[in-house]
């Protein structure tokens, strides 16, 4: 691995273009930060006191990014040892207390970015003084050349997909060991 930022190839092309060509900004509230950073807030969000046995369940979730410019983050869930990391789900914490699983892997969270806005919101819904960040452009052109990808017309086939396939289960592993309100975003995103 060396220097590389993180042990997935995927996300260490994205932290290169977010570095590089997308350093002004390329999808609206998103900036990448220490992979896997202990401080990224999971204690705080989680509304618990930071232990030896909460910091060992923690370490499931490695979180790599800021996804709204208020402070809510991305962070990979490891639900098991799978050896691509890169298909791991991603979970969204927000700072307003909601919480769901928005994509399968991070080829889905890569289109997501593609839509460029932090609710995820089709062009045609944007307000007419909203405007694509300044390296949105160059970000398409590299989500196609390096995987072969294009926004999607709409986010909810992908959430939903990632919903449908990890929701539940993260719900219930959550509640292993956190208080039961903490999920109530989740479960109502799920309808469960």
């Amino acid at each position: 691995m060396g220097n590389a930022y993180s042990p997935i190839p995927e996300l260490n092309l994205l932290k290169e273009f977010h570095d590089g060509p997308g350093q002004a900004g390329f999808s609206a509230g998103f900036e990448m930060y220490e992979y896997g950073w202990r401080d990224a807030g999971l204690v705080q969000w989680l509304d618990m006191t930071d232990s030896p046995e909460l910091r060992a369940r923690l370490d499931r979730l490695v979180p790599f990014a800021q996804a709204t410019g208020s402070g809510s983050f991305y962070a990979l869930w490891r639900c098991d040892d799978r050896a691509d990391l890169a298909t791991l789900p991603v979970v969204f914490f927000g700072d307003e207390g909601d919480l769901d699983v928005v994509a399968s892997g991070l080829r889905d969270l890569f289109r997501l970015l593609a839509i460029d806005d932090e609710c995820y919101l089709p062009e045609d819904e944007w307000d007419d003084d909203d405007e694509h960040s300044v390296g949105h452009g160059e970000y398409l052109d590299w989500l196609k050349e390096r995987f072969g990808l294009t926004a999607p017309e709409a986010a909810d086939p992908i959430i939903d997909r990632a919903r449908d396939e990890y929701g539940l289960r993260f719900m219930d592993w959550l509640l292993e060991f956190s208080p039961e309100y903490v999920v109530e975003a989740l479960r109502e995103n799920l309808g469960a």
